[in-house]
């Protein structure tokens, strides 16, 4: 399990004191530490200052241990302390507490201006007492120099540590913040691949669904329309009765094959050689997120197309097929009519495969809900689309007759989800003569070239 720089630092804190102003325990030891050594450090320099000053010595004690303790707030007011530093320099006492008062003032998050002008006081304080408290003996160039430098000793090396200190403090803080956001970014790119594969998961669900429903609804159709003309004639034309049923053997024999081909195609792995389960999902994923009007990167339609092509080899959903589909309607009883316009440049397997299915689930229909019916069907090759549309009329003396076949009403949205999955158009709806028409359109790009080996 992982945590965030935020939840690693509220540890931190809840570690602490928690009603203080340390950050963690061990700064409360260091400052504790340092008030202590800085208390006694006074508390020694104080009997000298009591001395010179004419005081009670137990007065320059005390006032030493006070003095000194103020260090211990370094971190709640590191401005106080530092001035109690600069005031406490003529009494030539509490050399750790300037030093580590500037030292904390440099490395805080104070303006530059004010850590300039602390560091200035305290220059100007040592200074001044170095050059007022030196042996007489000592004159000219070598006194100043020797206070200039007792001053500079004093005061830079604990300014220069704080700023250097205060500036990695900032870079790590910022280099932290960013491994935070980092962090965040990759937590909610995990959780919408995770709702990305879901939705491809339903995706493919439903593909699946649109490929059974496809597969056996039409051949089932016919298989029961073929059963009921059997029963019609079986005493009556025992001829006809033996063609019908070598028929429903026939068509029963094909919904098999081409389910057995489906599930071929879904249980092979990638090292066979086929498409596998994932590169369907991803295919339907990137087909619906074209429908729903997103933009569709190459790489995701050349999946597509791949998938497509591995589904279309694997049976015989292609426009040649469409005269045998024909064919078999024919001989089921429908008056079928097959036009077709233009000749066929050579589509993708998936464009195929489309324009197969959407008009086999329509005659699909026409067997379900308009037995007997006069259909036309019609396929139009147009430069870079292909159109297809199956209508037919109102059945002949049984006005709105119907085969008795039940109908789970997803024949129309698996028709739709498939042309506009790849950017047709799809109309379907009832005719004014009483009959139902269905038209689609599909972008047919031209198949891409094969490339010439490498020599």
């Amino acid at each position: 399990m992982t945590t965030t720089g935020e939840e690693r630092r509220a540890a931190v804190e809840r570690a602490g004191p928690g009603d203080g102003w340390w950050p963690r325990r061990r700064s409360v030891v260091l400052d504790v530490s340092l008030a202590v050594a800085s208390a006694t450090e006074c508390a020694v320099e104080g009997v000298g200052f009591a001395r010179d000053a004419g005081l009670p010595m137990a007065v320059g004690v005390v006032f030493g241990v006070l003095v000194g303790s103020v260090l211990g707030f370094r971190r709640r007011w590191p401005v106080a302390v530092a001035l109690v530093g600069v005031a406490i320099t003529p009494a030539v006492m509490g050399f750790l507490l300037a030093v580590v008062g500037l030292y904390t003032v440099a490395s805080s998050d104070l303006p530059r201006r004010l850590i300039g002008a602390l560091a200035g006081m305290s220059l100007a304080g040592v200074l001044v007492v170095a050059l007022v408290r030196m042996e007489p003996e000592v004159e000219g160039w070598f006194r100043w120099f020797a206070a200039v430098s007792t001053a500079l000793g004093h005061t830079a090396p604990a300014v220069l540590l704080g700023l250097y200190v205060g500036a990695r403090r900032r870079l790590m803080e910022s280099l932290r913040e960013r491994a935070d956001s980092l962090e965040r970014e990759l937590q909610l790119l995990a959780e919408r691949a995770e709702e990305r594969a879901e939705w491809a998961r339903n995706e493919e669900r439903r593909r699946i669904a649109r490929e059974m429903h496809d597969v056996v609804a039409h051949r089932v159709s016919l298989m029961v329309v073929h059963a009921a003309a059997l029963q019609a004639v079986a005493l009556k034309d025992p001829e006809k009765a033996v063609r019908n049923a070598a028929l429903v053997g026939d068509m029963g024999r094909q919904a098999l094959t081409e389910l057995r081909e489906m599930l071929g195609v879904l249980r092979t792995t990638p090292a066979a050689g086929a498409a596998p389960v994932s590169a369907s999902a991803s295919t339907s994923a990137s087909a619906s997120a074209r429908a729903a009007g997103s933009p569709r990167m190459p790489e995701q339609r050349a999946a597509a197309e791949g998938a497509g092509a591995a589904e279309a080899a694997e049976g015989p959903a292609r426009l040649a097929a469409l005269g045998e589909l024909i064919g078999q309607s024919r001989a089921a009883g429908v008056a079928v009519e097959f036009l077709e316009e233009g000749e066929s440049p050579g589509y993708p397997p998936v464009v195929e495969r489309t324009a197969f299915r959407v008009v086999q689930e329509a005659l699909t229909n026409v067997h379900k809900h308009a037995a007997g019916a006069r259909t036309r069907v019609r396929v139009a090759h147009r430069e870079g689309e292909v159109a297809m549309q199956v209508e037919n009329e109102r059945p002949v003396g049984v006005p709105g007759a119907e085969a008795g076949l039940p109908s789970g009403g997803n024949g129309l949205v698996g028709m739709r989800e498939r042309v506009t999955s790849l950017g047709g158009a799809f109309v379907a709806g009832p005719t004014d003569l009483g009959g139902f028409r269905v038209s689609a359109v599909i972008p047919a790009p031209p198949p891409a070239a094969p490339t010439a080996p490498a020599p």
